[in-house]
């Protein structure tokens, strides 16, 4: 109970914190200059809040953060583009920056912004606070420079242990108030994360109307394509209205196509 109302607290924080007023620089971010269809690692100061939740379970302080942002053609911070927020597993030592290069292709050519985060150390226990206070520091950082990312959509993406991870993260963030969610992409998921942190966190009736995509290979012998459709019926049952199962031919694997594809359906839906 003392963690769960610690967390509320960071989030509310969190949520205070991306509604302050910023003043744009242009097409620059945190200092450096961006290129449509380009990319960006950025460094960043972590706000002691965030600290603080990196810090949960015995984790070192970090008070440096690094991102990466990928854009697409045409990008022009001044219009509105939806960011594919995207999250790695822990195992292999992964990290969302590494990751976010599997996106790179498929979501700039949908005209998505990808974003990865990161800590500029190592974490003892790669933990959910860990990760939501790297991201949430990212966020600040790209709504500081451009106020009016901040109206920007996000979709929640991830392979693996990440899919699970992602929907934890986009649970958390939703229930500031502070962020606009219009999908996750979960791929090569065995565990319905999502679903068990919307009825912990409650963020509100309206996340579940955001469409989840749930992506499995047919030959995949650790994300099982029985394993996907009980995630499918799991969300179902939380209430998830607009879920979508998806097999291509292949097995643990990340497809590309698919990402496309459930961006495509994003927007659709989402009408943006």
């Amino acid at each position: 109970m003392t963690r769960s109302i610690r967390i509320t607290g960071v989030l509310g924080l969190i949520c205070f914190s991306f509604l302050l007023p910023r003043k744009s620089s242009g097409a620059t971010l945190a200092g450096k200059q961006v290129q449509a269809g380009g990319m960006v690692e950025i460094r960043f100061p972590v706000a002691k809040s965030f600290q603080d939740l990196a810090a949960e379970g015995g984790n070192p302080r970090v008070d440096t953060g690094r991102a990466v942002l990928m854009f697409p053609p045409g990008f022009d911070p001044a219009r509105r583009w939806p960011i594919l927020v995207v999250t790695s597993t822990s195992d292999f030592n992964r990290t969302s920056v590494m990751d976010a290069e599997w996106y790179r292709k498929p979501a700039t050519a949908e005209g998505w912004v990808v974003l990865g985060s990161d800590a500029t150390i190592s974490p003892r226990i790669d933990s959910t606070q860990w990760r939501l206070a790297m991201l949430a520091a990212a966020l600040e950082v790209v709504r500081k420079d451009w106020p009016q990312a901040a109206k920007w959509p996000l979709a929640f993406a991830g392979f693996s242990g990440g899919s699970k991870r992602s929907g934890v993260l986009g649970i958390m963030l939703a229930k500031t108030g502070s962020v606009r969610i219009c999908g996750f992409f979960l791929s090569g998921i065995n565990e319905d994360r999502l679903g068990e942190a919307y009825k912990t966190y409650q963020p509100g009736k309206g996340l579940l109307e955001v469409p989840v995509w749930l992506s499995s290979g047919d030959a995949d012998p650790v994300a099982t394509p029985q394993n996907h459709n009980l995630v499918r019926a799991s969300l179902e049952r939380t209430g998830f209205k607009r879920v979508r199962l998806e097999q291509f031919g292949g097995g643990h694997q990340l497809k590309m196509s698919e990402v496309r594809r459930a961006l495509q359906w994003f927007r659709e839906l989402g009408k943006f």
